[in-house]
């Protein structure tokens, strides 16, 4: 089974990218949303990420995302912390996820997949990118973060002419219409 790997930075259009893979019933992980699970119901993870970011971090249970994205886009030392922490875990978790699948392919879908490393694990890379000025309206209009927060996001991760060297297919997301023949394209070579 191959190991295809999706990344691209915040606003991108990623998900929207995997959700296409989704749809001609591809077998996907998503590693940033089991990481978000993992921090709340591995207590053994919660626990470490209290020890190094107070326990007031959660609230009745709750990971306050918001109170630590804000501690960590703005401090690269807290940053290194937590991604050591949770990484392993995702990693355990994904292989897990692995091996219960009988299929030709998986997509795994990480928002940092190169700059952690994690993309050494993969066969190939799929990288979805899209001009910053647009990255940036995307993610403001979702709503949730402020222009600074984006910013600071966007600082955290590598510039996609630095990722490109790593990707086997390069998704441009300008524009969704001409977007979705990349996809289907791609979507065809891994299928055939």
């Amino acid at each position: 089974m191959k190991i295809i790997g999706l990344t691209g930075g915040i606003g991108s259009g990623k998900s929207k990218v995997l959700n296409e893979f989704k749809s001609f019933g591809v077998t996907c992980y998503e590693a940033d949303k089991v990481a978000k699970k993992l921090m709340i119901n591995d207590q053994e993870l919660s626990n470490k990420i209290k020890s190094i970011f107070g326990s007031d971090i959660y609230y009745k249970n709750e990971l306050d995302s918001n109170k630590l994205a804000n501690l960590v886009f703005n401090d690269k030392n807290k940053l290194a912390s937590l991604n050591a922490i949770v990484h392993p875990k995702v990693a355990l978790d994904f292989k897990v996820f692995i091996s219960k699948q009988k299929v030709p392919f998986v997509i795994k879908e990480a928002a940092i997949l190169i700059e952690s490393g994690a993309y050494k694990d993969c066969d190939l890379i799929i990288l979805v990118t899209a001009p910053r000025s647009d990255r940036l309206k995307r993610v403001i209009k979702r709503g949730g973060l402020s222009e600074k927060d984006v910013i600071d996001r966007m600082r955290s991760q590598w510039e996609d002419e630095k990722k490109i060297p790593f990707a086997d297919f390069v998704i441009e997301n300008n524009d969704w219409e001409k977007t979705t023949p990349q996809i289907k394209k791609i979507y065809h070579q891994l299928s055939s």
